[in-house]
Parts: structure tokens; C-alpha cells; sequence
């Protein structure tokens, strides 16, 4: 993010060529103004809206979801600047301020038709991890020790541009789904709040649902500790919060191709040992035969398997972190790796709960907690302990 606020958001890479709409006029590095029309480019290009408000872009096929069951191609609309750049192929970026940004974070994680506390929880968290500072280990860690193989995924430093625009960084579908008033009233009654501890930004994590116990962050990451990324029960009393099956909040809430995951909170799979050996072939390159048995070694407080022992009749392979076994035992991913292992003749099923990590905000249960009359901080109090709210001192104040 540049020093007026800025950000670079990668929209997709590796293209031949790129077809783009243009809506209103448009200026090149030149000068040149390119009026509204389509165009197909093949090398780059740099185009910055004439009128930020009025001038916008659009993209066909743009991929969402990436390596998960909703994974779908989709027309998008773009307000800001736009580069083409020549790498691997062409890749594509969209300049926007962040504001903007976290407009379209919040409409394309949720809809844009949520409860106005729960948008202002999701403003702030997604303003957070965005400017919050990454220490430690960087992008993927592999970690091989004979037949155990630990991966995790961290947000990486992408090469052109500050974030990506997929579930690997914010979902940000640039203004396709900003069409409530209460996107923008949420972003302006939060603007430049961060979520903060001990003076520093919060690493802002969340996930769809929990299915009742947050998890903690090194369950799924590398191993330190994260104050208020702790595990915590999502509910109140016998109440538990993501376990809803209210269709009209639901789909005030859920984003289309999320609406069509029915059974996020408890799930069941039933595989074969021959359908798990080929997944493990697929996905991890290795052969364990047959397989005869799968035993989870650990599980973090929230239930997520972090380690989890497949036995095969030639070999035997440990596998971790969460989304490695997610990734592991399926052709996309797995809902979450909270799941216990039961036999049901020679075939393994796998009885879990939850829909992602698990760590920091549940999204559903988040969409309930305002449903029922909780203002925004008080549901970030319940997600991220010891935290507090602040903004930037203006400058006029300094």
C-alpha cells in the first residue's frame, strides 16, 4: 500500500490476452484519452479512470474460489486504475484506494444485504489484516521429517501487487456485489478503525464457521502464539451461535455460491481406502497402498486435527496442518479438518463440523450474534480477546 492509501489488488495471471470493458473514459501513461468501449490487450498497459466515480472496467472470467467446491468463473465490474503487466503471461491489477477496498472486501466475504454491525465487524477486521505488519515465516512452509510431511499456507508477498483478490488473501469482487447502503455506511461509521493490541494491529484472521469452538492460531500456522487468537466457545448458554438454520438470514447473508454449502455446521463424508489412497497419490505424491486405518494424533482446542496418521498396507504418512489435511482428502478441500474417523464396513467416514480455520472471527456466527442486537464491538470483543478499537491520529491532530 502506497503512502496515500493506495493498494495494488491481483486479479488474475498467466492470460494470453485480456479483454476489458471500459465504462466511462479512461487515460493512458500518455495521456491519451481511451474512450469506453472493448478492447483486447496482449501486452501492457496502464489506464486511470478519468472520473474515479463514474469510470469503471469489466472483466470476464474472472476466477473465484480458487481449488475449492465453489470455485466458478465470474463477469466483474472495477472502479479505479487498471495495469496489465507481462510476467508469466499477463497479469492484471486494479489500483483502489483502500477505503474502496474494504467496501468490496465486505460485500464479496458476506453480502452486501447483512446486518450494518455485523459489515462494521467485518470493515475493521478486514482493514486490519490487511495493514497489520507479518512477522515471522512468509508465504507456504513445508516441512519434511521421514514419512511426515508439515505444510501451512501464510499470506505470501505477492510478486506485482499487495494482495490478490481470492479466498488466499480477501475475497474483493471490486463493486459487482456493493449495491446496499449499509456497505457504504458500515465503511464510513468505521473508517480507518483498526483492531489493536498492546499498540500493535491485529492479524485480523476469520473463517465461515467454526461450528461452535474457535480455533487458535497456531493450529493452522506456524507455532506461536497469537494473544487474541485464542479458542472460544461461540455462543451463549446451550446457544450456539453458527448452528442456524434460519433460510431468510442465511441468505440475507451468504453470498450465492456460498448459500449453495448447506451443511456447514455438521457434514459427514464417506470415502472408500482405494478413494483415499488415489486422493493421497493425487494431492501428495505419495503411494501408501491400500489404505487400513487413519488416527488423528492431535487436535488443536477448537477439534482441528493438526496431525493426522494415514495408514497404508506399504507405508504409513503423517500429515498437517489443517489445511493440508483438508487438501489431502479431497478433490478440492474438505470443510475443515474438525472431524472425527468412523468405519462403516471397509469403507471410512468422516463425521466433521465447521466450514474453514476456525481462527478469529466466525462469519456466521458473527451474522447472528447481529441478528440478535449485537453491536460491532462487542462481537469483535467476543472473537478477538484483549483487543480494543482505534483509528489513526488525523493529522490536523499530531
Amino acid at each position: 500500500m502506497n503512502s496515500d492509501g493506495e493498494l495494488s489488488v491481483g486479479l488474475a495471471e498467466h492470460r494470453d490476452a485480456v479483454e476489458v470493458e471500459l465504462h466511462g473514459n479512461f487515460v493512458d501513461k500518455l495521456g491519451k484519452v481511451i474512450s469506453p468501449g472493448r478492447y483486447r490487450y496482449t501486452s501492457e498497459i496502464t489506464l486511470q479512470p478519468a472520473d474515479a466515480l463514474s469510470s469503471s472496467f469489466a472483466i470476464d472470467d474472472i476466477t473465484i474460489g480458487i481449488g475449492f467446491h465453489w470455485e466458478r468463473k465470474e463477469r466483474q465490474v472495477f472502479r479505479g486504475g487498471l495495469r496489465i503487466l507481462k510476467r508469466d503471461g499477463l497479469t492484471i491489477v486494479n489500483d483502489v484506494p483502500l477505503e474502496e477496498y474494504v467496501s468490496s472486501v465486505i460485500s464479496s466475504e458476506m453480502s452486501a444485504g447483512c446486518p450494518l454491525e455485523l459489515l462494521k465487524a467485518h470493515a475493521v477486521i478486514s482493514r486490519s489484516w490487511l495493514c497489520c505488519p507479518q512477522p515471522g515465516a512468509a508465504g507456504n512452509v513445508s516441512l519434511r521429517n521421514g514419512d511426515e510431511i508439515i505444510r501451512w499456507y501464510g499470506r505470501e508477498a505477492h510478486r506485482d501487487f499487495d494482495v490478490c483478490a481470492d479466498d488466499h488473501c480477501q475475497r474483493y469482487q471490486g463493486i459487482t456485489k456493493v449495491h446496499a447502503t449499509t456497505v457504504a455506511d458500515a465503511v464510513r461509521a468505521t473508517s480507518g478503525e483498526m483492531l489493536v493490541h498492546d499498540g500493535e494491529i491485529c492479524d485480523a484472521r476469520f473463517s465461515k464457521c467454526c461450528g461452535g469452538v474457535t480455533e487458535e492460531y497456531r493450529s493452522a500456522w506456524e507455532d506461536r502464539e497469537v494473544p487474541y487468537l485464542v479458542s472460544r466457545y461461540d455462543g451463549e448458554g446451550n446457544m450456539v451461535f453458527c448452528d442456524t438454520r434460519d433460510r431468510e438470514l442465511l441468505s440475507q447473508i451468504l453470498p450465492g455460491f456460498d448459500l449453495e454449502t448447506q451443511d456447514f455446521y455438521r457434514w459427514i463424508v464417506t470415502y472408500s481406502p482405494e478413494e483415499i489412497r488415489e486422493l493421497v497419490s493425487a494431492r501428495l505424491d505419495e503411494d501408501l497402498g491400500r489404505i487400513v486405518a487413519m488416527e488423528p494424533l492431535s487436535r488443536g482446542p477448537g477439534a482441528r486435527i493438526i496431525r493426522l496418521r494415514i495408514i497404508g498396507e506399504k507405508k504409513s504418512l503423517v500429515v498437517g496442518k489443517e489445511l493440508e489435511i483438508r487438501r489431502a482428502l479431497s478433490t478440492s478441500h474438505l470443510y475443515s479438518s474438525a472431524f472425527t474417523v468412523e468405519r462403516a464396513g471397509p469403507n471410512f467416514v468422516l463425521k466433521g463440523t465447521g466450514w474453514g480455520h476456525g481462527v478469529g472471527l466466525c462469519q456466521i456466527g458473527a451474522a447472528v450474534m447481529a441478528s440478535r442486537g449485537w453491536t460491532y464491538d462487542r462481537i469483535l470483543a467476543h472473537y478477538y480477546a484483549g483487543t480494543s478499537l482505534k483509528r489513526p491520529i488525523a493529522r490536523s491532530q499530531r
